[in-house]
């Protein structure tokens, strides 16, 4: 707010006369959204919500032309990967795609052998025909997003337990999308937003034969490794390609020789101009989870109880996996995808913990449910006060009892689920194994798919690096979930060695090893010769699992679902409350793997005091960051010949230089990744890829001062395939926009 227009506000409410006009208006400046980059809003509300203010910030484009049902519109050009674990951008009209490095390199290792190892030494399909084909992958567009809530709330009274309401859900979600879907292509999903308050209605079509095109080595991909993740300045070319094929008539098809490129409604423009401070960018995706209705109960809990575990259980993780990938080639190519996940959130729940402490996320939810409860207390409307008057308590009380089980949740699935491969795999088996059909032929045929799944697991998987896994796994667990919550396998193991040497978990993890189906490729196709489900359920891998998870299930699960219940409910009547007392401010629901659109900023921040980052790198600091001795920072030797020659093209800024990365203050998350930063005119200027660290708070508590997200400028990506991979065939297929000055 400007000076004068606050010394007006303040001379308005000197004024007894327009005390209450004054207070209003005085409310609208405060709530209303001072700035663009905060908010994953739904692409379907920009023309009522957000439209008037893109503009004002630098938008070109309407609403329509981002969210349209009636013609092509930005969002035909967003794919949903795999359902939205990560995003990816149509940018040629014969299906060619856009997403990250690190989005595939699952894929990259899968296709690659010691010997071809497309990690290390990336790939590029030179022609359609050498697109390498995927199990797996698949692309899903949004078609249309309505809004259901009317056809819920006469059936959700308040006096439903959540169990009623929950069943009620689905029983109306089920008919909705029947009726939605019924002789279409289309699938559909009713999803809650805003706590479970409202309802809407998402169609999707999904297409299944996804290929690679191309990729960089890792060199470029994931230049700066673990170092530099989450970091500004960035110098990563964390950038991918694949290709999505459709049947000869336009519809999905699975895998064929016979399928044609997808012909996508509409494709992204390549904007070669790039992007300059204060630019408006707005990021269109499908970000996965957000927690910014947390309340203080939640953040409380996460810093003293479930973050430092998880934090502790995955270093020990890391340094196992590091260690093996460290012994041989084979290992560190069957490891190198895991690693990197398992390090990512490693890192991102490390900075998570000091910005919650750092930005005294505590202290503000503290200040708004404070505000909540006054509004609740001095309402008049008693209304009000019989719909919310116990909120907090209820919160309260859900957070209370769930103490007794956070710590034994968190081990269960970071140390358990998450962790020797060996038990996740033997649960998964004996339940495949138990659901064999009796049919003979429908049996082989069953046989046959168990032996896939098996090959597919042993491909990239070593029982030397899976034994101490769980070794240390089953240690950490032992002596930090309290003892009245352990199953009786742990009994075993104090006794194994009849008195000799208790607690010898090494001990353990060997003698499981050795006596195990699972332990290799070798002994589990033993067992799928003739299938036996007693043999799987007397196999001490699944006895280890059984035991601890059965115990959970048994004596703690019901108190977890006591605990979810009250959370839900108690989470769903705080956003309504906020909703409701504040009718001026435009809220926006958390993310749940639906297409949002975030708008926003190029621009630099200020880390701390009296430093200053710039919006941009450049290929120079790639070549300044070289370390030989260290894998993160190695830079291939052609690209460095091409720096030298400062052969850059087209893709060079107006002074010359290469632009590597940027940021901008778009609002994104987890899901965000290989999203398209697009422009004021709806040309994509740059590929998501991260966040800075100084805002790792943001999934609970966006920081608009700091909060930043890591791009790929699009020159760069280009400048890639073009120049390094020699693959301009690609770029010949996409659109370039005419340069904007």
């Amino acid at each position: 707010m400007s000076l004068h227009l606050f010394t007006f506000v303040l001379k308005l409410i000197n004024s007894k006369i327009m005390r209450k006009i004054s207070i209003l208006f005085l409310a609208f400046l405060i709530s209303s959204p001072s700035i663009a980059d905060e908010g994953m809003w739904l692409p379907h509300l920009l023309k009522s919500l957000n439209e008037n203010e893109m503009q004002s910030k630098g938008l070109k484009i309407t609403a329509e032309d981002i969210y349209s049902v009636n013609k092509s519109s930005l969002k035909d050009a967003i794919v949903a990967l795999n359902g939205g674990g990560c995003t990816a951008e149509m940018i040629s009209s014969e299906g060619l795609m856009l997403t990250n490095h690190h989005c595939v390199d699952d894929l990259l290792q899968t296709h690659s052998t010691v010997e071809n190892n497309y990690l290390d030494d990336g790939f590029w399909a030179m022609s359609k025909s050498e697109e390498l084909k995927n199990e797996n992958l698949s692309a899903t567009f949004l078609i249309s997003i309505e809004d259901v809530t009317n056809l819920f709330k006469d059936s959700l009274s308040i006096e439903l337990s959540e169990n009623e309401r929950n069943k009620k859900i689905s029983e109306i979600s089920k008919k909705i999308v029947s009726e939605k879907t019924d002789s279409t292509s289309y699938s559909a999903r009713v999803k809650s937003f805003y706590g479970g308050n409202d309802f809407y209605l998402i169609t999707y079509v999904t297409y299944n034969d996804v290929r690679l095109v191309g990729a960089p080595p890792s060199s470029i991909g994931k230049f700066g490794g673990d170092t530099d993740n989450w970091m500004w300045p960035r110098h990563t070319g964390d950038f991918a390609l694949l290709r999505i094929y459709m049947a000869e008539d336009g519809s999905p098809a699975d895998y064929s020789v016979d399928n044609i490129p997808y012909k996508p409604k509409h494709h992204l423009p390549i904007q070669l101009g790039g992007v300059e401070n204060e630019d408006f960018t707005m990021i269109m995706g499908y970000p996965g989870r957000t927690n910014r209705y947390l309340t203080s109960f939640g953040v409380k809990e996460a810093l003293e109880i479930t973050y430092p575990e998880i934090i502790d259980i995955r270093t020990k993780k890391l340094e196992i996996m590091k260690s093996g990938m460290n012994s041989s080639k084979e290992v560190k190519l069957q490891y190198a995808a895991k690693y990197s996940g398992i390090a990512n959130y490693w890192k991102y729940f490390i900075g998570q913990s000091k910005g919650l402490k750092s930005m005294r996320v505590y202290d503000k939810k503290v200040e708004i449910e404070n505000k909540l409860r006054s509004w609740i207390d001095s309402s008049r409307n008693p209304n009000i006060k019989e719909r919310y008057g116990n909120t907090m308590q209820i919160l309260e009380e859900a957070y209370e009892k769930n103490t007794k089980i956070a710590l034994n949740r968190t081990y269960l699935t970071e140390a358990i689920f998450q962790g020797p491969e060996i038990l996740s795999f033997s649960y998964t088996m004996k339940n495949r194994i138990n659901a064999l059909p009796k049919d003979k032929e429908a049996k082989s045929q069953a046989i046959r798919k168990l032996k896939k799944l098996a090959k597919e697991f042993y491909k990239n998987y070593n029982a030397k690096v899976d034994e101490e896994m769980l070794s240390a796994m089953l240690e950490m667990y032992y002596y930090n979930v309290p003892k009245y919550q352990h199953s009786k396998i742990f009994k075993k193991i104090e006794n194994q060695l009849f008195g000799v040497k208790k607690l010898d978990f090494k001990y353990y993890a060997k003698n499981l090893f050795n006596r195990s189906y699972f332990a290799s490729e070798e002994k589990c196709f033993r067992l799928l010769k003739n299938p036996s489900k007693l043999l799987v359920e007397k196999d001490p891998a699944y006895l280890t699992f059984s035991s601890i998870y059965n115990k959970y299930l048994e004596e703690l699960y019901p108190l977890r679902k006591e605990v979810r219940d009250l959370q839900r409910k108690g989470n769903r009547l705080f956003i309504s409350a906020l909703r409701e007392m504040d009718t001026i401010k435009k809220f926006y629901p958390d993310a749940n793997s639906t297409m949002r659109v975030t708008y926003g900023n190029v621009g630099d921040y200020k880390p701390k005091e009296a430093m200053l980052y710039d919006y941009y790198t450049t290929i120079n600091g790639v070549i300044e960051k070289e370390d030989p001795t260290n894998e993160e920072f190695i830079v291939p030797e052609k690209l460095k010949e091409l720096y030298k020659s400062g052969d850059f093209g087209r893709y060079a800024d107006s002074d010359g230089n290469l632009r590597v990365n940027f940021i901008s203050n778009n609002d994104i998350t987890g899901g965000n990744s290989g999203s398209p930063v697009i422009n004021a005119w709806g040309e994509i200027v740059g590929t998501a890829f991260d966040g800075n660290w100084e805002a790792m708070s943001g999934d609970i508590a966006f920081e608009k001062n700091i909060q930043r997200t890591i791009s790929v400028d699009i020159r760069y990506i280009l400048f890639v395939i073009d120049k390094y991979a020699n693959a301009s065939y690609l770029i010949d297929e996409m659109t370039l926009a005419p340069i904007r000055e």
